[in-house]
């Protein structure tokens, strides 16, 4: 049985993340985990939202964000979210209850380049899990080669 522990802790092991910002109401299972099998990740973890301007001046790996979008509004989520995405963080990693941040819908997490990993059910509460990976966000179209140019014989070695 997947749960959002071994599959946060499958994406870790796949990622191998130095630095790990958390931004979570409580420590993340599979964050603590992690951190203890690799001396060579840097965990941060954080309640605080909106997030310090020391913690938003500086790169991650990876960010994990779980608990927060229950609690926040829209605004301040979407900010958040964004924000990281666009200046922190090349993979992003959310846990969100959907039923409790019901001012949510999958389209806004796609909206954000967000796609919907998993879907876990645990007691009762629904989790979904919505990842973000910059090198996976848009594969180079097929269109795009040697075959297709007016001159292939120059594709890849000439910039304008």
């Amino acid at each position: 049985m997947t749960t959002p522990t071994t599959t946060l802790l499958s994406i870790l092991d796949h990622y191998r993340p130095e630095r790990l910002l958390c931004v979570s109401a409580e420590p993340v299972p599979a964050a603590l985990a992690y951190c203890e099998q690799h001396d060579d990740c840097q965990r941060i973890d954080t309640s605080e939202v909106p997030l310090s301007a020391e913690l938003l001046n500086c790169r991650y790996d990876l960010a994990i964000i779980a608990d927060q979008l229950e609690r926040l509004d829209k605004r301040q989520g979407i900010e958040l979210l964004a924000g990281l995405r666009n200046l922190s963080v090349s993979r992003l990693a959310v846990l969100v209850d959907m039923q409790a941040a019901s001012a949510w819908q999958d389209t806004d997490f796609f909206g954000l380049a967000l796609q919907r990993q998993a879907r876990f059910e645990q007691d009762g509460r629904s989790l979904t899990l919505f990842t973000y990976d910059l090198a996976e966000y848009k594969p180079a179209p097929d269109w795009l080669n040697s075959k297709y140019w007016a001159n292939p014989q120059n594709f890849g070695k000439y910039w304008w």
